[in-house]
């Protein structure tokens, strides 16, 4: 169930300068991914600045956004307060508490939501959660035939960049079961759920966006 906003200044919400930076990029691939798309679930919609934006530029999709319970709040004002100000509330949904561990809240939009979108979550993830993330997106959304993933990886068990070896050793002081993943387990989590990678797309500041497309029966 949808938390109402909480009555906090728009200026005073949390923000993310790399979701300012990275979401025109990320838009452009989106533009193309989701142009078949209806229903769009955001899993880690953060500070909610991609939701807003995202639903603002692509007005034929219904953008749900998600999060865990300690961001619902924030979320949920920004898209209130921005989706008014920028008149796309007829598409960006408030979002619902989601726990990719736990049964996901999701039934009676299933057969709606036929794309996922998430940004920056799978590094911060433990591995446990990851392959919950994965589980869920077969087990809850089984019409889903889009998955785009936004975030740095490794390749061959190596990093791709300088950068993304020092980001990975802060994940990992910060918090030992978090890191930057291997695209190729990536990969293979997505082939259980019958979802094969269809596009790698090089993005700025060594990151890369994923677009998963479901296997053809």
């Amino acid at each position: 169930m949808p938390l109402m906003p909480i009555a906090q200044p728009l200026a005073q919400l949390p923000f993310s300068q790399a979701c300012e930076n990275n979401k025109a990029p990320i838009l452009a691939v989106l533009t193309q991914a989701f142009s078949l798309n209806q229903h769009v679930l955001e899993i880690g919609s953060g500070t909610g600045q991609h939701a807003v934006y995202f639903a603002a530029n692509l007005p034929h999709l219904i953008w749900q956004t998600s999060d865990q319970a300690e961001y619902i709040e924030v979320i949920s004002a920004r898209c209130t307060q921005e989706g008014k100000l920028s008149d796309v509330a007829a598409n960006l949904a408030l979002p619902i508490i989601l726990d990719v561990t736990a049964p996901w809240p999701v039934g009676g939009l299933t057969p709606e939501i036929d794309a996922v979108f998430s940004a920056n979550t799978l590094h911060i993830m433990s591995k446990n959660m990851v392959e919950a993330f994965f589980s869920g997106l077969g087990l809850y959304l089984p019409q889903l035939n889009t998955l785009c993933i936004y975030g740095p990886f490794n390749y061959q068990g190596e990093f791709s960049s300088d950068s993304n070896r020092q980001f990975d050793g802060f994940l990992k002081q910060r918090d030992p079961a978090s890191g930057i993943r291997d695209i190729e387990w990536i990969c293979q989590l997505a082939s259980e759920q019958k979802l094969t990678l269809q596009h790698d797309i090089a993005m700025p500041a060594n990151n890369r966006l994923l677009q998963f497309v479901r296997d053809s029966l």
